[in-house]
């Protein structure tokens, strides 16, 4: 399992934790329920089995999933049991949006996303002890069902009036694009999937966005009419910027958790930029920081904003649970060494190029690696008696090492990971170079 710092210490040091519903509320991630109070009483008895599903719909799971799992592992670390549902079924058919159709993956993409997808839940999640996971897949209950089957045993119990309010549905039928049978149906699915995990495990509560909070219900009702039982439901908030911009992307590229698909490194600059006004916030939903730490935190926000001292308590938390401690370890480092304060080479070549990713980059051959050439190359001279007079300066710099010989060559002994140089002028003026074999 993904290693988590201190995130049982500080959940079991923190008194307010007594209470997890509470502790849900104070950290902002309650938005809808079922009987509040009813929920809050079963969370505070003994240990419940709870769900939350994800649909591979793209081959990682995102910052909003990250908020579910989140919660998973917040009600599972207060003793109760959690069951991970990746969608093998659903995610064949997707899930409504509010504005298109979605286009249907075949069947063995979405297979191969269920295996990714699994495999990143189960880090997230203890599968040891009294209340270890499970991971479920709708496909095994699904597949063997006929279509005669569904619509008597589980379609005869959703009324059409009620599923056209839906939000989604009522949005899509409003519309040019209106909605296809088979994406309509996707409600009836998901409250077959709470009915199942319900007889199969004693589930009595499902978790999900506030967006999904009509499939979530689905299943509420679906169990109160099939076995005449009250279970319950939690809806969290759509997490948004205090500025009203959408959360979750960067440079409008959406966050994802797999580290190929984002770097460790642009994960914790996405953190590291968020603004005072949000910081607090998601300290709140994304970390597992006591109150008392939180409340440190804010004072600081407060009264010394320039150290930015919440927004690196909160990406190296982050970043730390979803890809490590010591990834996020080299990330800080690999930040640091970039802007001259620390040792490049001990940089692997992913970090060195994500954390290099924006600045001005050259393809240079290898028998013009002289420092002269450089400077020339990579745009930080302008032509080369300017790069001589930089030299003479004390300005050059490359791999954070002072040149001051005009005529000095780089060696391949000197390129990182045999080919990459970061030229520097002056202080901040940076380039990363390629040197390429003629």
């Amino acid at each position: 399992m993904n290693e988590i710092p201190l995130v049982e210490d500080e959940i079991r040091n923190d008194p307010s934790f007594a209470n997890v519903w509470q502790e849900l509320k104070w950290r902002g991630l309650v938005h809808v329920s079922t009987d509040e109070a009813a929920l809050e009483e079963a969370l505070s008895g003994e240990p419940i089995t709870y769900y939350c599903g994800f649909d591979p719909t793209a081959p990682s799971l995102h910052l909003g999933n990250l908020v579910q799992l989140l919660v998973m592992r917040r009600l599972q670390l207060a003793g109760h049991k959690p069951l991970g549902l990746v969608g093998g079924s659903t995610g064949l058919i997707g899930d409504p949006r509010q504005t298109a159709e979605r286009v249907l993956n075949t069947k063995e993409t979405v297979a191969e996303w269920v295996a990714k997808l699994q495999a990143q839940v189960q880090r997230f999640l203890s599968f040891e002890g009294e209340n270890a996971a499970r991971m479920v897949n709708n496909l095994d209950w699904t597949a063997p069902l006929s279509a005669l089957d569904f619509l008597r045993d589980i379609g005869k119990n959703f009324r059409v009036g009620t599923m056209i309010k839906k939000e989604t549905v009522a949005a899509r039928l409003n519309s040019d694009e209106g909605i296809s049978y088979t994406e309509f149906s996707y409600q009836i699915l998901q409250g077959m999937d709470y009915l199942e995990l319900h007889r199969q495990y004693g589930c009595v509560l499902q978790s999900g966005g506030s967006d999904q909070w009509g499939n979530l219900t689905s299943g509420t009702e679906l169990i109160r009419k099939v076995e005449g039982k009250h279970v319950h439901a939690l809806g969290t908030p759509l997490i948004t910027n205090s500025d009203g911009t959408k959360f979750g992307k960067s440079e409008g590229n959406a966050i994802w958790l797999d580290p190929t698909m984002c770097s460790p490194y642009t994960f914790y600059q996405f953190w590291l930029n968020t603004s005072d006004a949000d910081v607090i916030s998601r300290l709140k939903v994304f970390t597992f920081k006591t109150r008392e730490e939180i409340e440190a935190l804010e004072t600081a926000v407060a009264e010394r904003p320039h150290t930015r001292e919440a927004q690196r308590a909160l990406a190296f938390a982050v970043t730390a649970f979803v890809h490590g401690v010591e990834a996020t370890k080299n990330v800080i480092a690999a930040s640091a060494a970039v802007f001259g304060q620390g040792e490049l080479a001990g940089i692997d070549a992913d970090t060195l190029k994500a954390a290099t990713a924006e600045l001005p980059f050259a393809v240079v051959p290898v028998n013009e690696s002289g420092i002269i050439d450089l400077l020339v190359s990579s745009g930080l001279s302008k032509s080369k008696s300017e790069a001589r007079r930089t030299v003479g300066e004390g300005g050059a710099y490359v791999n954070n090492n002072k040149i001051s010989d005009p005529e000095q060559v780089i060696g391949t002994e000197d390129l990182l990971h045999g080919k990459y140089l970061l030229v520097r002028r002056g202080k901040k003026n940076l380039a990363f170079v390629e040197v390429q074999a003629s």
